[in-house]
């Protein structure tokens, strides 16, 4: 059995299971090639080992529940799972979506999230539509004092913006990546317009060319159904996934010349040359696959 040596990688928080399908009998996952047991001890506490080759449990790993999952490291983080402020407001509708595997580098998920040019033509009539398919100047940053990356004052034509709505409009959306393997949007509630919608996509790293995902949504919204809700986001989501698992090469690319970017792809550049600029390799194209070692 073998793990990743990747420093970067290593030293991250995961989601890898979602907190209410936690339970005594334990499940099998695994997380950047280190298969791990999920289990609940008989005082309702999270437990989270890795597992030898014959299946022995070695000592129990960091955990944490947040965000309505479970979180894990593999290394030593140097510091907490970042915050979410709309996960602590009373009035929030919690969406978890469910988990969905795809055969795809976790950067390249995160790369996909970002990208606004893809709305007409992959969610068309719902993200976006023809003949609107311009993006809009935007600015994208790496916020040195969170060391996150951020897309901001980004607007776009999409003809459906939330499950509550049934007409087009201009939005305004924000883009947040707090880790390498998490990205977030802001959106301005239509039923709400001074406050902010929250949706975040957790990415499990499964192997460097295979990971699952979950998006979970914090949501002012006190007209839809947990349902339609659930659907809006899970539509998305699979229609998603088939462009990112036809994406080539698997692996993302780091080199700028590898993939030539244009005006709509800002935030896609701002974020490889943060993941650059950390020293990651792990699902990366350049640097091919880091050696492994024994997880033991």
């Amino acid at each position: 059995m073998t793990r990743t040596t990747d420093r970067v990688a290593l030293d991250q928080w995961y989601a890898i299971e979602t907190s209410s399908e936690v339970t005594a009998a334990g499940k099998r996952t695994r997380l950047l090639g280190q298969d791990l047991v999920v289990r609940r001890r008989e005082d309702g506490t999270p437990e989270v080992r890795p597992l030898d080759e014959d299946g022995t449990p070695g000592a129990a790993l960091p955990v944490r529940e947040r965000y309505e999952c479970l979180w894990t490291t593999l290394g030593n983080p140097a510091r907490e799972i970042f915050p979410i402020a709309e996960a602590d407001e009373d009035d929030r509708r919690v969406v978890v979506c469910g988990w969905v595997k795809m055969r795809a580098s976790g950067l390249r998920v995160v790369e996909n999230f970002l990208d606004m040019a893809h709305f007409p033509f992959v969610h068309t009539d719902i993200l976006g539509a023809e003949p609107h398919t311009e993006v809009p100047q935007y600015r994208s940053e790496i916020r040195r004092d969170v060391d996150e990356v951020w897309a901001t004052n980004c607007t776009f034509f999409q003809p459906r913006i939330a499950a509550t709505e049934s007409e087009g409009a201009m939005v305004h959306l924000t883009y947040r990546v707090p880790t390498p393997f998490v990205v977030m949007l802001y959106r301005v509630c239509p039923t709400s317009p001074n406050r902010l919608d929250a949706i975040a996509l957790f990415i499990q790293p499964i192997e460097e060319d295979l990971c699952r995902a979950q998006p979970v949504m914090y949501l002012v919204d006190s007209v839809s159904t947990q349902t339609s809700l659930l659907k809006f986001e899970q539509v998305i989501f699979l229609q998603d996934r088939i462009i990112v698992e036809n994406q080539r090469p698997v692996l993302m690319p780091l080199e700028p010349r590898a993939e030539i970017p244009t005006r709509a792809d800002s935030s896609s550049v701002a974020y490889r040359r943060w993941l650059k600029e950390k020293g990651l390799v792990y699902g990366t194209a350049e640097h091919g696959r880091p050696q492994a070692v024994d997880a033991r």
